[in-house]
């Protein structure tokens, strides 16, 4: 346990950032997951809102530096493959 008023006010700051962080990626990997769902069923329109979504909350995320703004690129790249992949059958 930390004795020192900084300390202890580096302990607050630190479980504060680690709950806003979990809530940050739990709604990335929910968004994804919505998106992959609209993928696997081969719905396109369904996956670009979806995407639509997705991309603005990786976006958010990589601002607030929760996520690697490559990170977030990388994610997006990816699914958009997939959603034209299926979009051009």
């Amino acid at each position: 346990m930390a004795h020192t008023h900084s300390a202890l006010k580096r302990n607050r700051q630190a479980k504060k950032r680690t709950l806003r962080n979990r809530a940050t990626k739990a709604s990335v990997k929910t968004a994804l997951k919505k998106t992959m769902a609209a993928i696997e069923a081969g719905d396109a329109v369904k996956a670009t809102a979806e995407f639509r979504i997705a991309s603005q909350i990786l976006d958010k995320a990589a601002r607030a530096r929760t996520i690697h703004p490559n990170e977030a690129d990388r994610r997006k790249s990816r699914i958009q493959k997939k959603i034209t992949a299926i979009a051009k059958k």
